[in-house]
């Protein structure tokens, strides 16, 4: 490996101090012409190469960002990151990514990993478990300015980045209304997260304007993940207690749901409808392709970034800011009603 001097190399060999050398080469006015001479040629000698880490810290600068999202077993956070990483990598920062686990204790021990390393600011989206909002407030206190996106804080006053998840859910929701099907479930996502809530309102109240019956027709599945869907399917075979239709809070949950239905010999969407929400890849590749909301994952991505370097740049960005993106219902045969 090839080797590079130190500071302390070239004093060594100029006897001088390496606080002279730090001064030299970075052209202070306090070192003579002929000393910085000196210097500046026993540094390309010994083949001298800055830190550029120490650099940025003696300018109070890391030139790096930490981003904080729950998981990676969707496509949904690597896309949204290609959008993040293209906004940083043009501003000429670093990206800093940890993983939460959906784990609200390693979420925080992720924030004072990105805290310790002295990150400019941080992006994150937050756990199903819930909100670490003493924290939030604790680093925009500090100076260090937070960006939420897809799933944020409802606690803290600072920039988010979502959709119009009631709107969507609503739609939704009217969709497999408009289709005739009668007996319409909601598969209910973490009670925690403001996005389930707002999904879970959409259902509600499209419900509730076709003069639907509301109670006992959501779901409590708790869950992101496809294995949610499949108990809560199951359960409600075994009951038989079988809906005519289902919107997910998610597509893993649908997906779970479709597995649990093709088991037990129903077939959707003759049995059973389905609509997602997120539209990951598999959507289409499944037999019936699932309906779900297609959201703008990578513009997400980059309007979270470039909110948080509005505000590096010293931009006016209002802390109650909240941008809502457009998103789109992607219909399928999961969602057709085929007796109608």
């Amino acid at each position: 490996m090839k080797k590079y001097a130190t500071l302390k190399d070239i004093a060594k060999a100029l006897n001088i101090s390496t606080a002279t050398v730090s001064r030299a080469l970075a052209d202070r006015w306090d070192v003579s012409c002929e000393t910085k001479k000196l210097v500046q040629e026993e540094a390309k000698r010994q083949n001298y190469r800055p830190n550029p880490m120490a650099t940025r810290l003696q300018n109070k600068r890391t030139k790096t960002i930490g981003l904080v999202v729950p998981e990676f077993k969707s496509a949904f956070f690597p896309n949204v990151i290609s959008g993040i990483q293209k906004v940083i990598d043009d501003a000429g920062y670093n990206l800093l990514i940890t993983q939460s686990q959906e784990s609200k204790e390693i979420e925080e021990k992720n924030l004072k990993l990105l805290e310790s390393n002295m990150v400019e600011g941080i992006l994150i989206s937050i756990t199903r478990e819930g909100e670490n909002d003493e924290y939030y407030q604790r680093l925009i206190d500090s100076g260090i300015p937070v960006v939420f996106f897809n799933r944020v804080s409802s606690k803290v006053d600072a920039p988010k980045v979502i959709i119009d998840d009631y709107r969507l859910a609503f739609f939704a929701t009217e969709h497999l209304i408009y289709n005739g099907f009668k007996k319409i479930y909601h598969f209910e996502g973490p009670v925690n997260l403001s996005v389930s809530k707002e999904r879970k309102r959409g259902f509600i109240d499209a419900m509730k304007k076709h003069h639907r019956e509301v109670s006992e027709k959501i779901i409590h599945t708790a869950g992101v993940f496809s294995e949610k869907g499949y108990i809560a399917m199951q359960n409600l075979i075994a009951k038989n207690d079988l809906p005519d239709a289902i919107f997910c809070f998610n597509d893993p949950t649908a997906l779970g749901a479709l597995k649990a239905i093709k088991e037990a010999g129903l077939k959707c969407p003759d049995d059973v409808a389905l609509v997602g929400f997120s539209e990951t890849e598999i959507a289409q590749l499944v037999e019936p392709p699932l309906t779900s909301i297609e959201q703008p994952t990578f513009e997400i991505g980059v309007t979270a970034a470039s909110l948080l370097m509005e505000q590096l740049n010293d931009c006016v960005v209002t802390p109650s800011r909240t941008v809502k993106l457009i998103a789109k219902m992607n219909i399928r045969k999961s969602s057709i009603n085929i007796k109608k």
